[in-house]
Parts: structure tokens; C-alpha cells; sequence
């Protein structure tokens, strides 16, 4: 086995698809469910494809647009498949139908996806009756399984999947009461904002949470609040709002188990890998692509990334990679929450470096700096960035330095 990727979804068929375009032989995707596509299988919306495919397609048409060069490359499927353990010399196990069976492949992609944060992450006090469903799970109940979860909804949180839940159970018969947000600014892409809440006349409240739940059996109600800058709930504003349902949004996290048994470095900010520019781990021949190493909000730059990822893979099992000794360290200044990568590989004058950012915040206009050794090499300006869409500069270093570093000027 020359490539294992872990993970069947949109970052690992994406990756298996590049190794294979790169004359990688034997490439194997180790999948836990009975199919492929992953998380797409459930975003029936219009909305990915656009810079991959160059059209818009649905969560699964974007997945059969995968898979189906996958198996014309003649990718290998393990499936039902559970990783339950890698080693530093990258041994895998996995329990199947087959009983547990061990693998060492010449490299592995982790491609595993995200999880939801639950509502006991969140703390939310009150009974554990029906009708309070993380939105991704409620996603799944309401489009793959025909599922009809209550009348009156209340979404906590404004990402993505909650912006689009927004509009799904409205189109479903429900009436949506609102989508309440702890942070001052929403956590979703500015298109969802439009296309799911204000083009159905759905709240967004801001700097609001849930305070509990009311009801034991059966969801009867939420109180909400309004949080202070500390995002702690101001209880003189707390009022009662009745709803039979309560869908939660309130973040994602890398599926990062596999990654810490193997002592992959993580991050503390995204929850994933440490990597530098080849999508390396802390482990050698080791890669992370996908919501398993950040969440995006796009798909498109899911492909792109693991495209990457799989490159990497297939020149350090060909044994065309330069030593990753005196990596470069990538640190953030004003304005910028974390960089991917962490740190960068001098691969000579005429590389061109990408690195994918949030910020920490709403900023208006802007300027991205990216500096080497104190020395500015590119400025980029913007008319704003907010800290739920992806942002992405390219430069160049014209020679080896110690630190580059990403900051915001407004």
C-alpha cells in the first residue's frame, strides 16, 4: 500500500483522486460508513462547485462528481471500515466484517471530517426532554430521513449549517422564531445570511444566547438573554420564548482522535493538525487536509487543500522532498485568529507560499500584512474581513528567513 487516506468524504476523495492524476499506484480510502461523500450526502442545497466545477451543484452532485473519478482512477475503497489506531511508524488498525486488520502504508492523508460541538460543551442547564437536535443531526433527519422535528424553532448559533437549517424547516412548514447569536457578528457565510434568513423574514439576533430549556418530555420553551462583552448572559434582559424545537450551531471540531494516538501536534486554536506548507504533520509522512486540520466554509477549498495534501503525499514517498529542518514559523499579529499552515518549508525564490487565515474579528476597510523577519513582502487590501469566511494570501520569499508573520491594518 503506497497512500492510505482516512476519510471518505469531499477531503479524502479529493485527495485520492490527485494521487492517482499523480501516478501514485496503489492509493486506498479507508471509509467507515457503507458509502462515500460524507457530510455532503446531506446538503441536498445549491451552493458547491463553484470553483472546482466552475457550476453550482448540491452537496451530492458534488460528492458523485468525486467519486466518480475516483473509481475511473481506480481508487481503492475499504469500507465500514473504523480506524482505531495508527502508530508513529504508521501502522494502522481498523475493525471490519473482516475482524481487526493492520496496515503500514508508505504515507497517510487524515481526512477524517469535523464533529459538532453538543449541547452539553455548551452547558446549557434544563431538562433533556425531545426537541433540542445539534443542526447538522437535525440536517440529516429532516433530508435523509423524512423526519418532521416540531412546528416552532428556535436556532441557536449562526453558522452555516444553522443559516441553512433556517431555511429548511421553513420550506418544511415550521415557523422559525429566530436565529440567536452569542457573538456580535454572525458566524456564517454573508450569502446564507441573505439567501436563508432575510429572504424568508427570519431574525438574526445578536450578542443573544440560550439561558436553559424549558420542558422535561418535550421542548416547550428556551429562555434567551442578551451577553455582555464577556459573552455572559445579562439576566435583566432574559426572557421566555415559546418552541417545541431547538436546533443547535454553535461550531465544529477536527475529528483529531486518530491524529493525537499517533502524537500528531495539534493546534490549540483549531483543533487540528499542526502542519507546515506541504500539509505535513508534526509526523513524518504524516498529512492533514480538510475539516479534519481546519473548518472551511467552502468545499471547493476542501478539494483544494487535500489536491495539496496528496501532492505532498506523493513526493515524500518518491523521495523527492528537501529536509524540513529550520522550518520558517508562521505567527499572527492584529486581527488574525490562526494561520494554515503553521510553519513554511524554503523550497527556494520562486515558490509561491498560500496561507488560509481568520480573523479575530469584523474589520473595515483593511489591509492584510505579511511580513518577513520585520521586512513587509505583500500587502493586500480589502473592503472588509469577518472572522466566518476564509481568507487566503500568496507570496513569494526571495530567501530563507526566521519568522513570517500575518497581521490586519484598519
Amino acid at each position: 500500500m503506497d497512500l492510505a487516506i482516512i476519510g471518505g468524504g469531499p477531503a479524502g476523495l479529493s485527495a485520492a483522486i490527485r494521487a492517482k492524476e499523480c501516478g501514485l499506484d496503489k492509493v486506498y480510502v479507508i471509509e467507515r460508513a457503507a458509502t462515500l461523500g460524507g457530510i455532503l450526502n446531506q446538503c441536498i442545497h445549491h451552493g458547491f462547485g463553484v470553483h472546482v466545477f466552475k457550476e453550482e451543484l448540491t452537496g451530492p452532485e458534488y460528492a458523485q462528481r468525486l467519486i466518480d473519478r475516483a473509481v475511473e482512477l481506480g481508487v481503492n475503497f475499504v469500507f465500514g471500515a473504523m480506524v482505531i489506531n495508527i502508530t508513529e511508524d504508521r501502522t494502522i488498525t481498523y475493525a471490519s466484517a473482516d475482524g481487526l486488520v493492520s496496515v503500514t502504508p508508505k504515507a497517510i492523508v487524515l481526512a477524517m471530517g469535523c464533529r459538532e460541538r453538543s449541547r452539553g460543551a455548551i452547558g446549557i442547564p434544563g431538562g433533556r426532554g425531545v426537541g433540542v437536535y445539534a443542526a447538522g443531526t437535525a440536517q440529516a433527519l429532516v433530508n435523509m430521513k423524512g423526519f418532521s422535528l416540531g412546528q416552532k424553532v428556535v436556532i441557536l448559533g449562526s453558522g452555516d449549517i444553522g443559516l441553512i437549517m433556517a431555511r429548511r424547516m421553513t420550506l418544511e412548514g415550521a415557523k422559525v422564531l429566530g436565529v440567536y447569536e452569542i457573538a456580535p457578528h454572525s458566524g456564517g457565510l454573508k450569502r446564507n445570511i441573505a439567501q436563508c434568513l432575510n429572504d424568508y423574514d427570519i431574525p438574526l439576533f445578536l450578542s443573544h444566547t440560550v439561558t436553559r430549556t424549558v420542558g422535561l418530555k418535550r421542548l416547550e420553551g428556551i429562555y434567551v438573554a442578551e451577553v455582555d462583552n464577556n459573552y455572559q448572559p445579562i439576566f435583566d434582559t432574559e426572557k421566555l420564548i415559546e418552541c417545541d424545537t431547538l436546533l443547535l450551531s454553535v461550531g465544529l471540531i477536527p475529528e483529531n482522535e486518530l491524529a493525537s494516538k499517533i502524537g500528531v501536534k495539534l493546534s490549540s486554536v483549531t483543533g487540528g493538525a499542526v502542519v507546515n506548507n506541504r500539509l505535513e504533520t508534526s509526523i513524518p509522512g504524516v498529512f492533514a487536509a480538510g475539516n479534519a486540520l481546519h473548518v472551511h466554509d467552502l468545499v471547493d477549498y476542501v478539494t483544494q487543500e487535500s489536491y495539496d495534501a496528496a501532492e505532498s503525499a506523493v513526493k515524500y514517498i518518491r523521495g523527492e522532498f528537501t529536509e524540513r529542518s529550520n522550518e520558517i514559523s508562521v505567527t499572527t499579529g492584529a486581527g488574525v485568529r490562526y494561520t494554515v499552515p503553521m510553519s513554511l518549508v524554503w523550497d527556494g525564490p520562486k515558490h509561491m507560499y498560500t496561507l488560509s487565515f481568520r480573523s479575530s474579528g469584523v474589520y473595515t476597510p483593511v489591509e492584510i500584512i505579511v511580513s518577513a523577519d520585520g521586512n513587509v513582502v505583500k500587502t493586500v487590501k480589502k473592503r472588509v474581513i469577518v472572522p466566518s469566511e476564509m481568507e487566503r494570501v500568496r507570496f513569494v520569499l526571495k530567501e530563507p528567513v526566521k519568522e513570517v508573520k500575518v497581521a490586519l491594518k484598519w
